[in-house]
């Protein structure tokens, strides 16, 4: 049975199934986050799943387009559902979805729906792991969900560099200890790194990063003062990250030295 999963304190619900597939979550939220609430441009959520992180870039700025690609059938089947929901009715008009494949062909994606050097922000949230890295969760769709294809990382960077504009910045969010990986593959493509590590509790290493880079820029990596979630013991949030997840707030509301976009 399908679960109707509430973020951002109720602003956005989505339709998203309850066991055998990825459920999106924090990550999708925080990639979001990064979006800033006055942003009137084009936003793609690349490898969107059920759509989650557009759908909270498309509640949170109010003058935002969002373009949902996904290649997922079910998945798209679930994000058209969340859209029909009267609680997205807000910001439902302004999202739209690309059903296609991010690793194919541009001129497949151009058909879908992403033109090329169309889009403002392009926000990703990749699987994590390369193939045989990890032991992959049982069921084709939620082991593609958490485990990269053929090719690793570098499809969904080439893919985001074609349909940004010139100066259009990428947000992804990864794996802290595949940080090089991931740098690695934004090449000579992304430049302006701005790197974000999320800490699981105080005291903890980082076990997830959000990355942001420029289309074609040259200036410098930065690596920002790090969100940390958790106190030291128990599942409450700290204030930071409830601001973010359950209240909607943007990452450089929360803290200016947390500017990605």
């Amino acid at each position: 049975m399908p679960s109707a999963d509430a973020f951002l304190g109720g602003r956005v619900v989505a339709r998203q199934p309850a066991a055998g597939r990825h459920r999106a979550g924090l990550e999708a939220v925080l990639i979001a986050a990064a979006v800033p609430a006055d942003f009137a441009g084009i936003a793609v959520d690349l490898g969107a799943g059920v759509g989650v992180a557009g759908l909270c870039v498309a509640a949170r700025a109010p003058a935002a387009r969002v373009i949902l690609a996904e290649r997922d059938r079910e998945a798209v089947r679930y994000a058209r559902v969340s859209l029909d929901l009267p609680d997205n009715a807000t910001f439902a008009g302004r999202v739209t979805i690309a059903e296609v494949d991010i690793a194919a062909g541009e001129p497949e994606r151009v058909k879908a729906g992403l033109a090329r050097a169309s889009a403002d922000v392009v926000v990703m949230n990749p699987p994590f792991h390369d193939a045989g890295s990890v032991r992959a969760p049982k069921g084709v769709a939620r082991a593609a969900a958490h485990v990269l294809a053929d090719g690793g990382v570098e499809p969904w960077v080439r893919a985001a560099a074609s349909v940004l504009k010139p100066d259009g910045t990428l947000v992804a969010v990864f794996r802290a200890d595949g940080l090089a990986t991931l740098i690695a593959a934004l090449g000579a493509r992304f430049g302006g790194l701005a790197v974000l590590p999320v800490y699981p509790r105080a005291g903890a290493e980082a076990h997830r990063i959000l990355i942001a880079g420029k289309k074609g820029s040259g200036a410098p990596l930065r690596i920002l003062p790090g969100l940390t979630l958790h106190p030291p013991a128990g599942s409450t949030y700290l204030s930071e990250a409830s601001r973010l997840l359950r209240d909607g707030a943007g990452l450089a509301e929360v803290d200016a030295a947390w500017t990605l976009i």
